[in-house]
């Protein structure tokens, strides 16, 4: 694997943990001890793991059959989904952060983990190292969720919106790579 594929993943995983981070930083508002941080930082690095990797597998056997389109139905998905992530930001009712214990921090976690799985299945169809990238994006899913949930305590929120936007330029122009590049 060289550096700039590795580059890229990295960036595409900061991408993904952008709504982990921005529900984060919503949810951090509510009274939670660091115990209860650190356990919701664990579940949602699981569900990056866990999502992308399903998606990779599927990705990888849809590649075998598709050959040639699969690129091209990686970066259209890519894009779309980018696009679904800043466009989500335009609705009229934006919904308070369910509470983090039992099934809503299930609930929490897969929620914020299904952009992972899309970007798996696209991934899964250009090759990319499965452990490697899952890896990457439990790793920085895990953190970004950390981080959210802790600058929450303290900002009150102000960064969720743009922290989405972010996210989802970023996996806008890797899908434009996909398709031009």
């Amino acid at each position: 694997m060289d550096y700039n594929e590795t580059l890229s993943l990295f960036i595409m995983a900061v991408a993904l943990s952008m709504d982990a981070f921005s529900v984060g930083l919503g949810m951090g508002l509510q009274l939670l001890r660091l115990k209860r941080i650190f356990f919701i930082g664990l579940t949602v690095g699981f569900f990056h793991i866990a999502m992308p990797f399903v998606g990779m597998l599927m990705g990888r056997f849809i590649s075998s059959k598709l050959e040639g389109a699969a690129t091209l139905g990686a970066g259209l998905l890519l894009f779309g989904l980018g696009m679904h992530m800043i466009l989500q930001l335009f609705q009229a009712e934006r919904k308070q952060p369910m509470k983090p214990i039992g099934l809503g921090l299930f609930l929490f976690a897969f929620s914020v983990s299904v952009d992972s799985f899309s970007v798996g299945l696209s991934l899964g169809m250009s090759g990319v190292r499965i452990v490697v990238t899952t890896f990457l994006f439990g790793l920085t899913s895990t953190v970004f969720t950390w981080t959210g949930l802790l600058l929450g305590k303290r900002a009150r929120g102000l960064l969720g919106i743009y922290s989405e936007v972010c996210g989802g330029s970023i996996l806008c122009g890797f899908g434009l790579h996909f398709i031009f590049g």
